[in-house]
């Protein structure tokens, strides 16, 4: 119990942040009404990716410091399991602007930087499968996911601001905080970033057991 403290603080979290984010008053607020509860799980999975790809760029230069395997299996597992929490962002923001903006994909500058940002990660994947040699296969996957990293921060957060662009908080757009987030929605957004950030790291360290009891039994 001492152990999981963590584990069962980021379970509580969420269910508090998912029943709170569907039941809890919101403003009311002309074009999103009540679709601004997708808040409190469109932006959560953002924060909760970028948790986890910050982990795995951070194992990756610890590989290229000590070459250990270890290194660099904890790099690939915090971005398989970022690479998840991606999707579902960009899947609750295309339902969000079905509603709000009147399609799935508009082609705004947001989701089509964000897209590219998630396609550099997929590259990633496709990269390590395509190296055989174990250690060759780590070493560059570490240097290129190095260079991911603030690709992926700059395609999501400074070029669409850049630009113009639909979603709050870019091209002009003033963002939630500035006018419409009272304090009945930080008292549920803000736990739920902390909630989805430790169940994403929950599940990262559960495929780091798996894949590495799998690794012992094949050696």
């Amino acid at each position: 119990m001492y152990k999981s403290w963590w584990k069962i603080m980021g379970s509580v979290l969420v269910i508090y942040t998912t029943i709170g984010g569907l039941l809890l008053g919101v403003p009311r607020l002309a074009i999103l009404n009540e679709t601004i509860r997708n808040l409190y799980f469109h932006v959560p999975m953002w924060f909760g990716m970028l948790t986890l790809f910050s982990i795995s760029v951070w194992y990756s230069i610890k590989y290229l410091l000590s070459t250990n395997q270890t290194d660099d299996l904890k790099a690939v597992e915090s971005v398989n399991v970022g690479i998840v929490f991606s999707l579902l962002g960009l899947v609750t923001g295309s339902i969000w602007a079905k509603f709000t903006w009147g399609q799935y994909w508009s082609f705004d500058v947001k989701q089509n930087f964000t897209a590219i940002a998630i396609l550099l990660y997929f590259a990633y994947l496709v990269l390590r499968n395509s190296i055989d040699e174990e250690q060759k296969r780590a070493k560059i996957s570490a240097i290129y996911n190095i260079f991911a990293f603030p690709m992926m921060v700059v395609l999501i957060m400074v070029l669409p601001r850049l630009q113009d662009s639909l979603h709050p908080g870019n091209g002009g757009n003033p963002g939630f905080n500035s006018y419409d987030l009272d304090s009945r929605m930080r008292a549920v957004l803000y736990p739920a970033f902390l909630g989805w950030s430790i169940i994403g790291y929950w599940i990262y360290t559960i495929r780091f057991r798996i894949r590495s009891l799998e690794i012992k039994d094949n050696s």
